[in-house]
């Protein structure tokens, strides 16, 4: 499995045909995890997508590729090419201003977009006490958040 450690990524740019391509493929899918993402955490912890609170699920998931995809970041690995993409959800735009949301997907090598896979969401869990346990919560990102590879 792939980590940052391992994966060096292109400098985050806008997307090119191929990226837009590879998300549309997953578009379904990102916007299906987008809504079962906040659904589990507003359950445990509804502070992650409190940015999209008074939103319906259809508002929340309301982009396109082609105008709401505005970074993109990729990577080689042995098995394929990590692709990290910054979607604007354009419901959002609060004091923090415009919202994000940062999706990373996997485009396995040899049949073109045929077989590009949707991996995850970033849900950041932010700063931690001394205990070691997270003290904000953030699934919706800021437009200064930085497009970086993740786990989640």
């Amino acid at each position: 499995m792939a980590d940052a450690e391992f994966v060096e990524f292109n400098a985050p740019h806008t997307p090119h045909p191929n990226a837009i391509e590879a998300f549309n493929v997953v578009l379904h899918t990102i916007k299906s995890e987008i809504v079962k993402s906040r659904h589990h955490w507003d359950k445990h912890e509804p502070k992650m997508w409190s940015r999209a609170q008074g939103l319906t699920d259809h508002q929340l998931t309301n982009f396109t590729v082609e105008n709401d995809l505005v970074e993109v970041r990729s990577g080689p690995t042995s098995y394929g090419t990590i692709i990290l993409g910054k979607i604007r959800i354009p419901a959002v735009n609060d004091e923090l201003g415009e919202g994000f949301v940062h999706v990373r997907i996997h485009d396995p090598p040899n049949k073109g977009d045929q077989d590009v896979v949707f991996h995850s969401l970033f849900t950041d869990e932010g700063n931690r006490d001394a205990d070691g346990h997270p003290t904000t919560w953030r699934a919706i990102q800021t437009k200064d958040t930085p497009l970086e590879f993740f786990n989640e």
